[in-house]
Parts: structure tokens; sequence; C-alpha cells
């Protein structure tokens, strides 16, 4: 937006200086603008995605079959739901002992919330991404056995394992999918 303000004041001060030649000017700058904004954001994306790979490898991603298996098999799991608190009416992952803090108070409430720092945490977001990030910050903290949920709620719900949300249990279709 800033960056479009300045073109379009320059690309004035160019027609009235070039008149005719003016709006083939003006849509170059905008045109140029428009590249250097692109290229910015890519840039940020690719830097991101650095990120978010480099904390999956780092804390590691558990599949969904194997955390299902977890919680049906009763074990000591911390299933940790860091979305937004707007998101969590998606649904939830229903395990015995669940927790929810979102991904920017993580670090300041997760100390109070699970105390065992050699509790299996696996950490879990809408897709994937900021899940691994919230893993890798708890392994940062010291809890050894965080990991994420690969594929975050998404992955969950296409294997076709149940998701609580304020209507009951959900499950997808196959036609949902």
């Amino acid at each position: 937006m800033y960056h479009n303000t300045i073109l379009s004041y320059l690309a004035n001060k160019v027609i009235c200086l070039y008149g005719g030649y003016a709006m083939k000017i003006k849509v170059v700058l905008m045109v140029v603008a428009g590249l250097m904004l692109g290229s910015s954001l890519m840039a940020s994306q690719a830097e991101s995605e650095k990120l978010v790979s480099a904390a999956k490898q780092e804390a590691g991603e558990m599949a969904p079959a194997e955390l299902k298996k977890m919680i049906d098999g009763g074990k000591n799991v911390v299933v940790m739901d860091i979305r937004e608190e707007n998101q969590r009416a998606e649904g939830e992952i229903y395990a015995t002992t669940t927790v929810a803090i979102t991904r920017g108070n993580l670090e300041f409430e997760v100390l109070n919330k699970v105390k065992d720092k050699n509790a299996v945490i696996v950490t879990y977001c809408r897709g994937g991404s900021r899940g691994a990030l919230a893993a890798q910050t708890l392994k940062k903290l010291g809890y050894v056995n965080a990991t994420n949920l690969k594929g975050g709620l998404k992955g969950w719900a296409q294997e076709g394992y149940a998701i609580e949300t304020g209507l009951g249990v959900t499950l997808l279709t196959k036609e949902q999918q």
C-alpha cells in the first residue's frame, strides 16, 4: 500500500512533466511496483517456509494414525491446540488430556499448564505449520517429547478421525475431502 502511494505520487509528477507519455510511464511504474511488492512477498513466504521446514526437522512430526493409536490405547499424551480462539470453532481433537494455548501465548502459558517436561506433547494447528513452530519452541523450553501432528487438524480429519465440535462429533466423508 505504501509503495503504491509513493509510485502514484511519482507517476502524477511525471504526468505533469511529460504530458502524452505520462500514462505509459504510469503504467510502467505500476507494473514495476507490482513486481517489487510481489517478489518481496514471495521472498517472505520462502523465508517462512524455511523456518517451518527447520521446525519440522527439529521437533519431528507424528502421523495422525500414530496419535490416534496412542489416544485409543490410553497412553499419556498431551494434545495441544495452538490455534487462535476463533479457529477452535472448526473443531478439536478429543483426547483425555488436551490443552489450548494460542501460538502467540505459548511461551508465557505452557510452563503453568504442562508441568512435566518429559510429557509426550503433540501440537496441532489447522494445517501443521504453526504446530511445527510451537513444537520447536516447546523443545527449546525443555519439553523433550514435544512433536507436531503432521498435517494438523486437516490431516487428522482427512484420515477419517473424529473432530469434536460444538455440534457434537463430526467425521469427514469422502465427498468432503
